[in-house]
């Protein structure tokens, strides 16, 4: 092998994650929930079915009637037809098993069949299947969920009201279009401008993919981004510090940058900055040491409000409740998504903080109308689904599983970066990011034919996992209930699918180190 083997020294393993202490104490409470996640951590045999697992990529000719989303035809294979799932692991139409390394799309936290949920889905559609929530109109179940999220952003967030949506995409545009309402009620119309980052991602409606910094996302679609939308620089340390440069010096010449395209823009015209705390489909890339402590005074500065994309972090994927608690950020309106149903139904929200709540309710009292909603907002049986898993989430204690299992997740994979090929593994608590290079030094991508993440991503779907390529980097960020002997299956595999990666690229290319 042209690599050293780097899955050999795994730190101690022995120690029982909190998740399962925690099922121990909550089983009866949490009924069928914690048989269902203890289940998951008792799993064994799964080596018995490596090699079936290699015989079939179980995938049929793609449905014509059916435009995915981002389907990308250079991908060179990875087609994957899914029909069930269990706890942490999905099985195709030939019936071969999958441990998922992304959890959907960050976003199934509790993993497939959990009883819990499913009971709560089934008697609220029984009880009301539907009813909307506009004018003076609501449900009972959307104002209890209402009142336990508020409850549960306490004290950190300082949130007083929800608004729902869909998911992320309508979360965002929602924030963003609340940041307008309260500035044109404060006096300040011309305030509409929206700064966000290269490199983001915040959604794919018009506005939201027009803050997202990813130019593939504009491409072919007319005006996109609108013509109010600005980027700054991504925070990416490791790619875009200078030599010599720490990383407190790096983020001050990030917020230098920010407030010099205020002062260029006109602070007057300038709405909000919109952020995730730890940027995911641009890579998983934390912020340097210091970043949001300097950002934070800018915006505060310059009168700018600060919308917090919390639709990957929220509810425990960092190790605490929120990304905001982890990095202590005190924003204006941030948006959830994912987690918050665990994806067994769409749903999503903007949590509101007294400062623009109050200016809102004034404006909709002077106007007539807050002129804004979505049909599926506050949906009862997404409601219901959000509000056991909230019970769930708080039972479980789960960002305490997240924090007590996070170096068992990312220590072992660090290691990586002893590949000659490998530039930089990154991330933070239940996300991280394998990028390669053909140069450790100069850090220039490594050219192959086919993207080499999307090699890797594609050997692991051969071996029976599932992650996400980016194109240079590979993507993980596994369901908050893994266990010990989830992580210990998915370096396996991720093992073999190195190995597999290192025979092709260096076939391909000889001269690399």
């Amino acid at each position: 092998e042209r690599h050293t083997e780097v899955f050999g020294f795994f730190p101690t393993l022995s120690q029982p994650s909190v998740l399962q202490h925690e099922y121990e104490a909550v089983d009866t409470s949490a009924g069928a929930a914690g048989a269902a996640v203890t289940r998951f951590g008792e799993r064994s045999g799964w080596k018995q079915n490596q090699s079936q697992n290699q015989k079939h990529l179980g995938y049929s000719s793609l449905s014509k009637a059916h435009l995915q989303p981002f389907n990308q035809p250079e991908e060179h294979g990875g087609e994957v037809m899914l029909t069930r799932g269990e706890g942490v692991y999905v099985y195709d139409t030939n019936g071969k098993e999958y441990l998922d390394g992304l959890s959907g799309l960050w976003s199934n936290s509790l993993g497939n069949g959990n009883e819990r949920i499913i009971a709560a889905a089934s008697n609220q559609m029984k009880k009301l299947a539907y009813q909307h929530t506009f004018w003076n109109r609501t449900t009972d179940i959307a104002e209890e969920y209402s009142s336990k999220l508020v409850e549960f952003c306490q004290p950190s967030l300082g949130v007083t009201q929800t608004f729902f949506s869909s998911g992320g995409s309508d979360a965002n545009d929602t924030n963003m279009k609340l940041a307008w309402y309260y500035w044109t009620a404060m006096g300040k119309p011309d305030k509409v401008k929206i700064i966000a980052r290269e490199k983001a991602y915040h959604g794919v409606t018009a506005i939201a993919a027009s803050v997202s910094g990813m130019p593939k996302m504009h491409k072919g679609f007319g005006p996109l981004p609108l013509p109010w939308v600005s980027h700054v620089s991504t925070p990416h340390y490791w790619r875009n510090g200078f030599p010599g440069e720490t990383e407190e010096e790096y983020s001050s010449r990030l917020a230098k940058e920010l407030e010099d395209l205020i002062l260029r823009e006109g602070p007057d015209t300038i709405s909000a900055f919109i952020a995730e705390p730890v940027m995911g489909a641009g890579g998983v890339i934390p912020p340097p040491k210091g970043y949001f402590e300097k950002i934070q005074p800018v915006l505060r500065k310059y009168d700018i409000l600060f919308i917090l994309d919390e639709v990957i972090t929220g509810f425990g994927r960092l190790g605490e409740k929120f990304g905001a608690d982890f990095y202590g950020i005190q924003a204006d309106v941030y948006s959830v998504a994912k987690a918050m149903s665990s994806s067994y139904y769409p749903l999503g929200a903007s949590l509101i903080t007294p400062k623009i709540a109050e200016v809102v309710k004034e404006q909709a009292d002077k106007v007539g109308t807050f002129g804004h909603g979505y049909t599926f907002g506050g949906h009862p049986v997404a409601c219901a689904i959000g509000l056991e898993c909230l019970q769930i989430y708080q039972d479980m204690n789960l960002w305490d599983h997240v924090k007590l299992m996070t170096p068992t997740f990312q220590d072992p994979l660090k290691q990586l970066e002893t590949h000659p090929l490998v530039g930089e593994v990154r991330g933070e608590g239940f996300m991280l990011a394998i990028e390669f290079v053909s140069d450790k030094e100069t850090k220039a991508p490594l050219k192959t034919r086919i993207p080499p993440a999307t090699i890797v991503a594609n050997k692991c779907l051969e071996h029976g996992l599932l992650v996400r390529s980016l194109g240079d980097a590979i993507v993980i960020a596994p369901s908050l209930v893994y266990t010990t002997e989830n992580f210990l299956e998915l370096f396996s595999k991720l093992n073999m699918a190195i190995k597999d990666f290192d025979k092709i690229v260096y076939e391909e290319l000889p001269s690399l180190p």
